[in-house]
């Protein structure tokens, strides 16, 4: 077989990571059974370990095609684009779920919990207190993480370098705070519909700001060993892209859960 491609796509090489990728998120979810039913984690554990680990080494490879390899060709990059497009728009439907759980117990709530909301014996968050700071850190955060990729476009290694920490710290910062108010809270999950749609919704908003916080941090590692330049830096757009969702998504979350619905 001809080493010598004469066309622009990429076609992968034979690769153990779908494999262990499958085998680690089949373990996981069955650990995660068991530690509902059984209070073991052993099993849970390991499965998250394999996932992680899947999930470096499998990355890795990818930035080694896109970057020292030169695979990534035009073609390829529509191609990654679209996926991202897709993926975002699939994220979109997911959180319009917790919406309409949310506003179709909101809008007409039910006699089971009183015809009122929120709920009585519910005490709801003060909006303009941590939400509100979690708001204006966000939105600091889709300042700067554009900041850096517009200075990146411009071949501004320091500014770029400066804007992706920013976004990093202030990602981790609201992380903290949010994980804060989880623990202050005067209400649980258990607390009827409200406690329900209120920390899955927001539950969920903040894993994925842990992950955009993880994909954020990967591309500064990779800005600083030089993988980025202005005419090639699909990943950390794509991190740019997730981000923004990401803002979009709690500024709903904050008009809708937080300030409305209160």
């Amino acid at each position: 077989m001809s080493t010598h491609a004469n066309h622009p796509y990429h076609l992968v090489n034979q690769s153990p990571w779908p494999l262990t990728g499958a085998l680690g998120a089949m373990t996981m979810l069955t650990g995660l059974i068991q530690w509902f039913h059984q209070y073991q984690t052993m099993l849970l554990m390991m499965g998250t370990l394999l996932t992680i680990l899947t999930m470096i080494q499998w990355w890795r490879d990818i930035t080694r095609e896109g970057t020292f390899q030169g695979l990534h060709t035009y073609p390829v990059t529509l191609g990654l684009r679209w996926g991202m497009i897709l993926f975002i728009v699939s994220e979109i439907m997911f959180f319009i779920s917790f919406f309409w759980a949310f506003f179709h117990s909101s809008l007409s709530p039910s006699m089971e919990i009183g015809s009122y909301w929120p709920p009585l014996g519910i005490s709801p968050f003060n909006p303009m207190q941590i939400p509100l700071l979690n708001t204006a850190i966000l939105l600091a955060s889709g300042i700067t993480v554009t900041w850096a990729h517009h200075s990146l476009m411009e071949n501004n290694y320091n500014q770029t370098a400066q804007g992706l920490s920013m976004t990093v710290i202030l990602g981790l910062y609201f992380t903290v705070l949010q994980a804060f108010e989880y623990m202050e809270a005067p209400f649980t999950i258990a607390d009827a519909i409200y406690g329900s749609t209120f920390f899955v919704a927001t539950g969920f908003h903040g894993l994925h700001v842990i992950i955009g916080t993880t994909f954020l941090s990967v591309c500064l590692a990779r800005h600083i060993k030089y993988h980025f330049s202005s005419n090639h830096h699909f990943g950390f757009e794509a991190a740019a892209w997730y981000w923004h969702f990401v803002d979009v998504v709690w500024l709903f979350l904050y008009i809708s859960i937080y300030w409305w619905g209160s």
